[in-house]
């Protein structure tokens, strides 16, 4: 089956053996909200890490989910612990369950570590099977546009990088969309450094990157990897970018693997000229929602509101 968007294919089926791939956003085109609704909402997830998930809280994001129902499920990245074929039949399967659109990006641990002959031969084979057969997968509707770009290597066991064929990717699917539409970035590895705590690499050729999201319009990066949640804006860091490029860090949803903060997920809010991204916090009953960050676009600059 070919899922289409906007009158041309984006997904190319299911990927080959016992296990089928999970559909692309546009399978459920049905649910979508009508043209010219405006508002659009996406549950942004990272690093679930399935094997090493707390079941408790796999159910407790599952109806929260489902409960929200959002336009697009965006997950950065880390859907398994070693990439084992178990782990992405339970990731999956807590995707397919959902009943939503989906768009995911493999990072690295969803490729194999101690199987060095597939890491290195077929490192994301599982991946196109049990997920998704694309890996830098694309969703358009009449509100916003997503794509998703692996950074996830063979050659690397933690860090990730953008490929030269990749940074023109960004320019071949945002260039020639209206300026009008939320054109958003996800991305496993991060841009933007954690304001407070240990350094960590940041995406190689990031900079590359971001240059091609300024040139064309990226509002968002959507980024997990770290295990710890904050929000940002590129030009803190990077400091040759002028555009307002705002950057949502996702911490860890559901793994027990954490790194001091509690698990969480982000859900945001798209109604132009306004943004917000509100981080739904593990309290060891459930996912409580806490203060939203908000957002205003004036003259393509985001500005915080208090």
């Amino acid at each position: 089956m070919e899922a289409k968007l906007a009158g041309r294919p984006r997904w190319r089926g299911h990927a080959p053996g016992h296990a089928a791939a999970l559909p692309g956003p546009a399978a459920s085109a049905a649910r979508a909200r009508p043209a010219g609704a405006g508002m659009r909402t996406i549950a942004h997830i990272s690093d679930l890490h399935f094997g090493r998930a707390d079941p408790a809280i796999v159910a407790a994001l599952a109806h929260d989910l489902k409960e929200s129902a959002p336009d697009l499920v965006a997950v950065s990245g880390d859907l398994t612990q070693r990439a084992r074929r178990r782990e992405f039949a339970a990731a999956r399967d807590f995707l397919q369950g959902l009943g939503l659109p989906v768009l995911a990006v493999p990072g690295n641990h969803d490729i194999p570590l101690f199987d060095v002959a597939r890491r290195l031969l077929q490192p994301l084979d599982r991946y196109h099977r049990y997920i998704h057969a694309e890996d830098n997968p694309f969703y358009v509707d009449d509100e916003m546009a997503v794509l998703g770009l692996n950074t996830a290597r063979r050659t690397t066991f933690g860090d990730g990088r953008l490929s030269l064929s990749q940074i023109a990717v960004v320019r071949e699917r945002f260039e020639r969309l209206p300026p009008a539409l939320a054109k958003i970035l996800v991305t496993h590895h991060p841009f933007l450094p954690a304001p407070a705590g240990p350094r960590q690499a940041l995406v190689g050729r990031g900079l590359l990157g971001l240059q091609a999201c300024e040139v064309c319009g990226v509002d968002v990066l959507l980024t997990g990897h770290l295990h710890r949640g904050f929000t940002g804006d590129v030009r803190s860091h990077h400091v040759a970018i002028k555009r307002s490029i705002l950057v949502f860090q996702a911490g860890t949803a559901v793994s027990t693997r954490l790194r001091g903060e509690a698990n969480s997920y982000n859900l945001i809010l798209l109604d132009p000229p306004r943004l917000s991204c509100t981080v739904h916090a593990w309290d060891r009953h459930g996912f409580r929602p806490l203060a939203p960050t908000r957002f205003l676009n004036t003259g393509g600059e985001w500005q915080r509101q208090e």
